[in-house]
C-alpha cells in the first residue's frame, strides 16, 4: 500500500480528527453550492473555464493544508498507468455508445440539446477542448472524487464517503438540469420541472458512484477523467453533428 493510501486508514489524534470532520463537512457545503448559486451569478458564463481552473487550484491548496498527499487525491505518479489504462477502456466504452446513439433513428432524438445546436463550428470545438475539459472534467474529478472523496474516507467507511460524494455531486447539477429543461422547452409546470430535476440528480449521482468505482479502482483521478470526458465532450459533439445533418424542422 502506498503512503498516501495508508495515511487513509492510519488512527489520528483527537484533534486532527476533529480537523478532518471539519474539513470534510466544510468540503460537502461548498460543493453543494458552488455550482448551483455561482451559475445564477451574470457573469459566470464569460468566466466559467478560468473560474473553475482557479477553483481546483483552491482546491488542491486546501487539500494539501488539511494534510491530504498528491496520493491521496489520485495524482500520484504510481497510479498513474493503471488509471490511464483503466480509463482509456471506459472511455472507448463511451465513445462507441454514443456513436451508436447517433446512428439508431429511434434513439437519436436523446441527442437534442437546443445548447449545442446553435454553436458555430468554432464554438463547439472551444467547448470540446478548453472549457469542457478544463471548466467542467478537471475541475469536477478534483473536486469530488479526488479532495471531497479522500476527505470523507478519512472519517468514515469507503463505502459511505463513495454514497456522500456521489450524493453532493448529484446537488452539485441541481441549477444546471434546470436551466437545461427550460432551454429545452422540457420544464412545463413546476412537478414537471421538478421531476426532471430530480430525475437528473439521480443520473448524475448514480453517475458519481461509476467515476469514484474507477477511482478507487484505479488509485488514479486518471480513469473517472478520462471516462467524464468520453462522456461529456461525446455527447456534445454527438449532439451538434446530428443537429448539422438533421434539418431544422425535423428536430
Amino acid at each position: 500500500m502506498s503512503r498516501g493510501r495508508a495515511a487513509l486508514g492510519r488512527p489520528r489524534p483527537r484533534s486532527q480528527r476533529r480537523r478532518d470532520v471539519g474539513f470534510a463537512a466544510a468540503s460537502c457545503a461548498v460543493l453543494a453550492v458552488y455550482n448551483n448559486v455561482t451559475g445564477m451569478l451574470p457573469w459566470h458564463r464569460r468566466r466559467y473555464t478560468l473560474l473553475n481552473v482557479c477553483a481546483t487550484g483552491a482546491a488542491l491548496g486546501a487539500a494539501a493544508a488539511s494534510g491530504l498527499t498528491a496520493t491521496d487525491v489520485g495524482l500520484g505518479h504510481g497510479e498513474l498507468a493503471p488509471g490511464l489504462r483503466l480509463g482509456s477502456a471506459a472511455a472507448a466504452a463511451t465513445a462507441g455508445g454514443w456513436v451508436l446513439i447517433a446512428a439508431g433513428p429511434a434513439t437519436r432524438p436523446v441527442l437534442r440539446d437546443d445548447r449545442i445546436a446553435g454553436l458555430s463550428g468554432r464554438e463547439v470545438a472551444y467547448q470540446a477542448l478548453v472549457r469542457i475539459p478544463l471548466g467542467t472534467v478537471l475541475w469536477e474529478e478534483t473536486a469530488f472524487r479526488g479532495v471531497l472523496q479522500a476527505a470523507l474516507g478519512r472519517v468514515m467507511p469507503a463505502g459511505a464517503a463513495v454514497a456522500v460524494t456521489s450524493g453532493v455531486f448529484g446537488i452539485w447539477h441541481i441549477a444546471p438540469t434546470a436551466a437545461a429543461l427550460r432551454i429545452n422547452g422540457l420544464a412545463g409546470g413546476p412537478g414537471r420541472t421538478l421531476a426532471g430535476v430530480g430525475a437528473g440528480v439521480a443520473a448524475t449521482a448514480a453517475g458519481g458512484v461509476l467515476l469514484s468505482w474507477l477511482r478507487t479502482r484505479s488509485g488514479s483521478l486518471a480513469a473517472p477523467i478520462l471516462l467524464h470526458l468520453a462522456t461529456n465532450c461525446g455527447g456534445a459533439l454527438a449532439a451538434w453533428v446530428i443537429a448539422r445533418r438533421e434539418p431544422q424542422d425535423a428536430r
